[in-house]
């Protein structure tokens, strides 16, 4: 059998460092003093297991909501003689005493990616690491050039004064001066992107002489020669969102060295791009392999004429380039940034892999491309891959889910990303392309969308988030979180002037939820206060007048919710759920759903015998007696209403304390509803168990009770045979159908349906294959 996309399992590794943090005290730690955590004195980790562990632990904290971060966790790697660290990637919200506490690891890569908390107390850390230090990106990090709260840099405040200090924010007056990259004499990649226009580049460059990789992005330029130091010896230069000028990129030009060069843009600029200034970059720039040119405009034509294009099919030779000026490359670029230009749209482009909005391609590089560092690009590229999907077809289906479960993951905080990233993916997952996705391929989307549901209370992420889990089998593929997605719903549903929509659709996915999964998720879901929130609904809508998709699928789910679990039938109770059900049957008498649903639900309330009493009172026996003549949905509901009584029929005549209605003439008019259904009518009723219908049999406290039960199994087993034939003879019901037989004071029409029941039991064991009468 072929593997379907996305079915690669876990790496062993990856396993293990997974369950290492989730068990941290069971595997490599105890709680110390003050409950403090403290690695075990026989653990001894290298680097590969240390850095697996910080950096899989990031990722943990980010997008999974079951996983507590640990405070302390970074104490933990504080001794490189039992723990070694040598490249660390953190992100968002790390703090300026968690980088302290690995000051002491011979650091050879750090990324810091958004982490604003980290004030100018994180810059004397990283001091610490400048003889060893190769790699570092402070990208994001806005504050980290800010004193906090304008204190002094000291380097003996006591770990009280350290800790109130870390409660205070960056003050964006109290820039920090001391700062100097002198001493990092191994750094090579260093990613200043964001850097504050207070701190001045050049001053804070010129100690780097050994720069290979910088990048610069939304960083202000005044003066750009600087940038000449590095011209022997700069491979990569990003300048996104840099303001060009001519004096910088003849800069950029002499750096001859430079194989990746990125002077993309995404918001507007005086300067505009043109045919010479693309030829002087090609032409001085000849061991480019990759640049970026995206969101720039272009003043004078830079393409062939498309009458003088090169015939066949698209081609990368430089030599048949559409754009001239990369007609004088000496081989094809292995990455070039279209995106946000007109240029993505013709027909040669010398490059193996290019970014641009013009097909499925170009979209999803767009979006590998600028995920991490540019979610403002990659959210219009998954806009562009929504659009895609909707309307035309996804053919790199696989890639495509990866690329924009990526993004969610990556920017969890990002409104538009979730708000674009959860359409992309209702439509990526929908029927057609269900059949090629795997299991942990689907997990992992819906883990996506339920942190998506978790962060944001937003109108249309919920909306998108919910009709994404629509695509799904439920409640099958959503139960390995099942508690979770119940949670969140209900969180929905909370507010009693919600989107209409939305409300709609969570309650739909609510009852799907609570239909066909064990007792022990409808007890633990009814804990949570389902029962309460649907009649909360169906007492909004009473209000409202109104009987739309949510209050019948409220009282579907609350007619699953309560199927053979007695405690969530005391709560409908409790919550005066019998007063809205007579409410709902005088203000919508011709609602043949909704009357349906009640029903249903008050016939799991009636066979928990400690609750019988409370249904046995003049008004609601005078109704149920009077629903026995509905013809509404059927005999569903006469059919219901009919079980109701069966199952108070059962606890004797003693009970029955009322004088009206009489017990007998209920009991009658029973009779006569049975005999008036149609034994081969097609039911909109699924039963698991037999049993609440099976103890009313051998018995002749209420032989109509027994009536009702065997005419119930006659047509199940004559219309379902395949289904609930098995099931009957499974739970011993054909025993029980004897014992009917043998009872005086069975009706003899009773006793006939019996017979008819165990022959059709008798004739399934001989041709199981038959399935229908």
């Amino acid at each position: 059998m072929a593997a379907k996309a996305g079915d690669n399992p876990d790496s062993l590794m990856s396993l293990s460092t997974a369950f290492c943090l989730r068990n941290l005290r069971k595997t490599m730690c105890y709680l110390g003093d003050r409950n403090k955590l403290c690695l075990r004195s026989d653990v001894f980790l290298p680097s590969e297991i240390c850095d697996k562990l910080v950096n899989t632990y990031m990722e943990l904290v980010n997008t999974d909501s079951n996983f507590e971060p640990q405070d302390g966790f970074f104490q933990l790697f504080s001794d490189p003689r039992s723990t070694r660290l040598t490249r660390v990637q953190l992100r968002d919200f790390v703090r300026d005493k968690d980088l302290e506490a690995i000051g002491k690891q011979d650091l050879i890569e750090l990324h810091l990616t958004y982490c604003n908390s980290l004030s100018a107390r994180s810059l004397r850390t990283l001091a610490s690491f400048r003889q060893t230090l190769v790699s570092l990106s402070l990208f994001g990090c806005s504050h980290i050039f800010y004193r906090k709260g304008g204190a002094p840099l000291a380097f003996d405040e006591d770990d009280e004064e350290e800790e109130e200090e870390e409660e205070r924010p960056a003050s964006r007056q109290a820039l920090d001066t001391d700062f100097s990259f002198q001493g990092f004499n191994r750094l090579r990649l260093l990613n200043l992107g964001g850097l504050p226009e207070e701190v001045d580049p050049e001053t804070l460059l010129k100690p780097l002489p050994a720069l290979t990789s910088l990048d610069l992005s939304n960083v202000q330029l005044p003066r750009s020669a600087f940038l000449a130091q590095w011209k022997g010896r700069l491979a990569s230069l990003v300048l996104y969102n840099v303001d060009l000028s001519e004096e910088l990129v003849n800069t950029v030009v002499e750096l001859s060295h430079l194989r990746h060069l990125d002077i993309s843009r995404e918001r507007t600029s005086k300067f505009k791009m043109t045919r010479k200034t693309l030829s002087s970059i090609v032409q001085g720039l000849v061991n480019l392999v990759s640049l970026d040119i995206s969101g720039h405009i272009l003043l004078d034509n830079c393409t062939v004429p498309h009458f003088e294009e090169a015939l066949g099919r698209p081609s990368i030779e430089p030599c048949k380039s559409s754009i001239y000026p990369f007609q004088e490359l000496k081989r094809p670029l292995q990455f070039l940034g279209l995106y946000n230009t007109t240029l993505c749209n013709v027909t040669h482009i010398p490059a193996y892999k290019v970014t641009g909005s013009k097909n499925e391609d170009q979209v999803l590089n767009a979006i590998e491309a600028y995920t991490e560092f540019r979610p403002e690009l990659a959210h219009r590229a998954i806009n562009q891959l929504f659009d895609i999907a909707r309307i035309q077809h996804c053919s790199q289906l696989l890639r495509a889910l990866q690329l924009v479960i990526a993004a969610l993951k990556c920017h969890k905080y990002d409104k538009s990303i979730q708000v674009t990233g959860s359409a992309a993916l209702f439509y990526l997952t929908n029927t057609e392309y269900r059949s090629d996705q795997s299991v942990r391929l689907r997990r992992e989307v819906i883990q996506v969308v339920l942190n998506g549901m978790e962060q944001y209370q937003e109108v249309t992420v919920q909306r998108n988030c919910c009709l994404t889990l629509c695509n799904f089998s439920i409640p099958e593929e959503l139960e390995f979180q099942y508690g979770r997605v119940n949670q969140l719903l209900l969180k929905i549903l909370e507010p009693p002037r919600q989107d209409e929509s939305i409300q709609r659709i969570a309650v739909h996915l609510c009852n799907a939820l609570v239909c066909q999964v064990d007792n022990h998720h409808k007890e633990a879901v009814g804990r949570m206060g389902f029962v309460k929130t649907m009649l909360n609904l169906i007492q909004k809508k009473l209000q409202d007048r109104m009987c739309d998709q949510v209050m019948e699928f409220s009282w579907s789910a609350l007619w699953n919710i309560t199927d053979e679990t007695p405690d969530n039938c005391q709560m409908f109770l409790n919550c005066r759920g019998m007063s809205l059900f007579l409410d709902c049957l005088k203000e919508f008498p011709d609602k043949q759903e909704l009357h349906r649903n009640m029903l249903g639900l008050l016939g799991n309330v009636a066979e928990v015998k400690a609750l019988r009493p409370q249904l046995l009172t003049p008004q609601f026996i005078s109704v149920f007696s009077n629903l026995l003549d509905s013809k509404a949905d059927g005999i569903e509901v006469s059919y219901n209403a009919c079980g109701v009584l069966s199952h108070i029929m059962f606890d004797g005549p003693e009970v029955w304390a009322m004088e009206e209605p009489l017990r007998d003439k209920v009991m009658d008019k029973m009779m006569a509803a049975i005999q008036s259904w149609d034994v081969t009518s097609r039911r909109n009723i699924n039963y698991r168990s037999f049993e609440p219908i099976l103890r009313l049999l051998p018995q002749s406290i209420a032989p109509v009770s027994q009536h009702w039960a065997t005419w119930a199994l006659f047509n199940l087993v004559s219309v379902y045979p395949a289904k609930y034939c098995p099931l009957l003879i499974k739970e011993g019901g054909v025993i029980l159908l004897e014992k009917v037989l043998e009872l005086q004071t069975s009706h003899e029409e009773t006793k006939e349906m019996a017979r008819k029941v165990m022959e059709q039991c008798e004739n399934f064991k001989e041709d199981p294959m038959e399935t229908s009468r």
